[in-house]
């Protein structure tokens, strides 16, 4: 078991550290100094994870990667949240804000909440059909057998989820460090133009996918 959960680790730490999506919102937060919210969308990503590896270890999963107009319901209704929100931190960065006065509001990032940022953060991750695909690929591979799946895989999940909040930790912190520069207009302009861009990118990368 033990091998199981070293392998499993190294491949989803890897996918972890690789940058996407959930880098992008988790950094772009933190750096606006909502601390709460951010912390609300790395603990909403990570329940969007324990929901695909729970489901996943029930064998539901498997359904939607069987049924296509399932898998093509969801990633439409994905691809439609990701370009809406991404979209609409495009759309506040032209809506009255001067490179050269204050930082406006910003409707895009929401409150400081931690219940905001929760639901952001698990919407995202449960819209999007690619991570139940890929525990319908990949978990499988890694219950040992004779095993209680539903017990390993939850296991495996839980390893999954540290890793994510162990990484999700030093964006905070690193972002944390840019606060102060990005107390500046345009620093902030350019943050919200580049996430916002990324956000709405994946949306239509998700639309167009396979």
């Amino acid at each position: 078991m033990s091998t199981s959960l070293w392998s499993f680790a190294l491949v989803v730490g890897l996918l972890t550290l690789t940058p996407g999506l959930d880098t992008a919102l988790i950094l772009r937060t933190s750096a606006l100094g909502r601390r709460r919210r951010a912390w609300g969308v790395v603990l909403g990503i990570q329940s969007g994870t324990l929901v695909w590896g729970a489901l996943t270890s029930l064998g539901v999963t498997a359904l939607l990667t069987a049924s296509h107009l399932a898998y093509v319901t969801l990633r439409w209704a994905g691809a439609a949240y990701l370009v809406w929100m991404g979209l609409r931190m495009l759309r506040d960065t032209f809506r009255g804000t001067s490179s050269d006065g204050p930082a406006a509001p910003d409707p895009a990032a929401g409150e400081d909440t931690f219940t905001g940022g929760w639901r952001q953060g698990t919407l995202t991750n449960l819209l999007n059909p690619k991570m139940g695909a890929f525990y319908v690929a990949v978990l499988p591979q890694f219950l040992p057998p004779g095993s209680n799946h539903f017990a390993m895989g939850l296991l495996l999940t839980a390893v999954h989820i540290v890793l994510g909040l162990v990484w999700s930790a030093a964006l905070i912190g690193f972002a944390r460090v840019l606060h102060g520069w990005l107390r500046r207009p345009r620093a902030r302009l350019v943050l919200d133009r580049v996430t916002g861009t990324v956000v709405a990118a994946f949306g239509v990368r998700l639309a167009l996918g396979d």
